[in-house]
């Protein structure tokens, strides 16, 4: 356990650095990428459900039809929660920008209106 905790002075530049590397086109840029990946997992949901809706489960076993339909709902499921997250975060992504360019904005017009 040699990790010490972060002094005050190296929190207080980390946020600093994190705060200024902040910019709408980093923002939309991470948005272009989730919103890719949220399109390709899409796809890829729709594909699986389709496969599975035009393959019957081929047994006359209960206990085998009701595994496989679990297991087709939890494929299905989880694809379609990984679409969700990357929706959500291009969503977040897009707005964070707005609000960035919002605040660059009210502070140029305060800058100017000050000088």
């Amino acid at each position: 356990m040699t990790n010490l905790p972060p002094t005050p002075n190296q929190d207080s530049q980390t946020t600093e650095n994190t705060q200024t590397s902040i910019s709408p086109l980093r923002c939309l840029t991470g948005a272009m990428i989730s919103g890719g990946l949220a399109f390709a997992v899409y796809s890829l949901t729709s594909s699986i459900a389709e496969t599975y809706a035009n393959k019957p489960i081929a047994s006359t076993n209960p206990t085998a039809i009701n595994i496989a339909i679990a297991v087709r709902t939890l494929v299905v499921g989880m694809s379609t929660l990984a679409t969700f997250v990357f929706s959500i975060a291009t969503v977040g992504l897009v707005a964070l920008a707005i609000q960035i360019s919002i605040q660059q904005l009210k502070n140029r017009t305060a800058s100017t209106s000050d000088s």
